[in-house]
């Protein structure tokens, strides 16, 4: 019955310092500091900007990876991401007739603000890295150069069956549901994800019971493919993860298929986003357009905000979110604030005016004055009534039984909007019809916007036959009554 709410919950990030103490700490990015302050007049590149073969060894010393295997790989890897991050400025080498001229490199503007810029600073620089490091994930992967290099010396696109754009939206597919995965309620939290779940997230139709041969198929390719790409992702901070196992590739002599029973489930490849990860994988999602909301996001924003933008959030969240909008305001200012944007009779009133009686209940006695300025106000009058009398407060005049029937229509379409569980809102139901002996002969009556709404619903849900009828009947009045 609400309007459209994010469609991804709320992510509690840490502090901007501690993300940038994990990025600096990423083993990627200290190798790519490490190589940038070294860069000088007498660090040749080649017309790539690649280190060349000559120096590849003293970058190797330098970074303490002798005793590693591929480590002037891993050199030039961490080469690669000082360039792309802005760390290291090079002047590419020239081919000319004779061979390669080579160019030269010198430390970049940004490596200054790895030690004297801000946290915001060093996390820029890291979602640079992130961003490089996505795009060598999503490349071709070249087994036989030759089958694909033409007559003309020339890459054949076509041949290698490759689509950045496909491979792009896969990968970004995979980091979303891992990041669903890991800020759902009830999801993996900071647990790892199996391998296998995550590629199944991706190919197996939701409305599929026994997946195909075929099927199993695809989900086994898509688990070969991610264990590279989070290979990569590993080094630059975004992932922990634990590979697939080679020695059950090599006893199968095939590529794996998803494991049948848990205790197979590790040796298949476990994924957890780092909170340096989560941090990053929603900074792309922003950039998509994606509403990916953040604790905290909220804060400074005014009441109607605070309001409307935890309507579809989590309990603990939306508590969360208050308590840091109350932080630092004064109560009075605070409640006339929130009282003000709980006002109208748009589909997410109800929920809105659930949230600010919530909200309100972090509030001190100190807001007194603010609440008994509405107890006449036919919208609010009920919750401040309800607040007041939770605190004890003296002189709180009755309700009219018009605001008692309008409020128990608002609460239960905020209970509606809001997904809650289905059998406290029956109790709240049955509760309400059976204090009120003829609320549903009165209730059709309630100039509310969700009357016939919340009679229909409360004829789906009275489990008392006589009741559910009656309820279904006022429900008929109400929308003959309204001419909708």
């Amino acid at each position: 019955m609400s309007a459209e709410h994010p469609t991804l919950p709320p992510v509690r990030l840490r502090a901007d310092a501690e993300l940038a103490r994990d990025a600096l700490a990423a083993p990627l990015l200290t190798h790519a500091v490490r190589l940038a302050r070294w860069a000088g007049p007498d660090t040749r590149v080649d017309a790539g900007g690649e280190l060349v073969d000559e120096q590849l060894p003293q970058a190797v010393e330098l970074l303490g990876l002798a005793d590693e295997e591929d480590a002037e790989i891993l050199a030039g890897d961490a080469w690669r991401l000082a360039v792309d991050t802005g760390l290291v400025d090079v002047e590419d080498g020239t081919e000319d007739e004779e061979g390669v001229t080579a160019g030269r490199a010198a430390p970049g503007e940004n490596l200054a603000l790895v030690t004297g810029g801000s946290p915001q600073d060093v996390l820029a620089i890291w979602l640079d890295g992130f961003d490089a490091v996505f795009a060598d994930a999503v490349a071709p992967v070249l087994d036989d150069l030759d089958a694909i290099v033409g007559d003309d010396g020339e890459i054949d696109f076509e041949a290698l069956d490759w689509d950045p754009e496909v491979e792009a939206d896969f990968l970004e597919g995979v980091l979303g549901n891992l990041y669903l995965l890991t800020v759902s309620e009830g999801g993996a939290g900071e647990g790892p994800v199996p391998l296998p779940a995550l590629a199944a997230s991706m190919v197996v139709p939701d409305d599929m019971g026994e997946p195909t041969d075929d099927v199993l198929e695809q989900v086994s390719d898509a688990m070969m493919r991610l264990d590279e790409q989070f290979r990569l992702f590993e080094p630059i901070g975004l992932v922990e993860y634990q590979p697939v196992d080679e020695a059950l590739m090599a006893e199968e002599g095939e590529e794996p298929a998803p494991p049948v029973d848990d205790e197979d489930v590790s040796r298949y490849g476990m994924v957890r986003l780092t909170p340096l990860g989560l941090y990053g994988v929603r900074a792309r999602m922003l950039e998509a357009g994606v509403d990916a909301p953040a604790v905290g996001d909220l804060a400074e924003k005014g009441a109607d905000a605070l309001l409307a933008g935890i309507v579809g959030y989590p309990e603990g969240a939306a508590r969360e979110e208050t308590a840091a909008w109350l932080a630092g305001r004064d109560a009075v200012t605070a409640a006339r604030e929130l009282l003000a944007a709980a006002r109208g009779a748009d589909a997410d009133s109800p929920l809105r005016r659930l949230h600010c009686q919530q909200t309100l209940s972090l509030v001190g006695a100190e807001a007194e004055p603010a609440v008994r300025e509405v107890l006449d106000d036919p919208e609010l009058g009920g919750l401040a009534r309800v607040w007041l009398a939770e605190r004890g407060a003296a002189d709180v005049p009755a309700p009219s039984e018009t605001m008692i029937f309008w409020l128990a229509i608002d609460t239960i379409a905020a209970q509606l909007g809001s997904d809650g569980d289905l059998e406290e809102l029956q109790e709240l139901i049955e509760g309400l019809t059976g204090r009120h002996s003829g609320f549903l002969d009165a209730a059709w009556r309630v100039e509310h916007p969700a009357t016939a709404e919340v009679l229909e619903a409360m004829g789906r849900l009275h489990r008392d036959k006589t009741a559910a009828k009656d309820a279904r009947k006022a429900a008929f009045k109400a929308r003959s009554r309204s001419g909708s």
